[in-house]
């Protein structure tokens, strides 16, 4: 995963997890919703990129054992 990637990930959780605790605060439960839905969806990014990145290890690995054959 590019650091870009990673940044803006936990960048939506952490700005999630403000929407939420302002949302709680002020009684306001779209806004607390809103960070719930924020916080999951950066999570979920970043479960992506994670298995992303392990797929192409895995590929990478494979391929180097292959070249390593020859």
């Amino acid at each position: 995963m590019g650091v870009f990637d990673k940044v803006k990930d936990k960048a939506e959780q952490l700005i999630g997890e403000a929407k939420e605790k302002i949302g709680q605060l002020t009684g306001n439960e779209s806004l607390e919703n809103a960070g719930k839905r924020d916080q999951l969806s950066g999570e979920a990014k970043e479960t992506a990129h994670d298995l992303r990145d392990k797929a192409a290890g895995a590929v990478e690995d494979a391929r180097d054992r292959l070249d390593g054959d020859k």
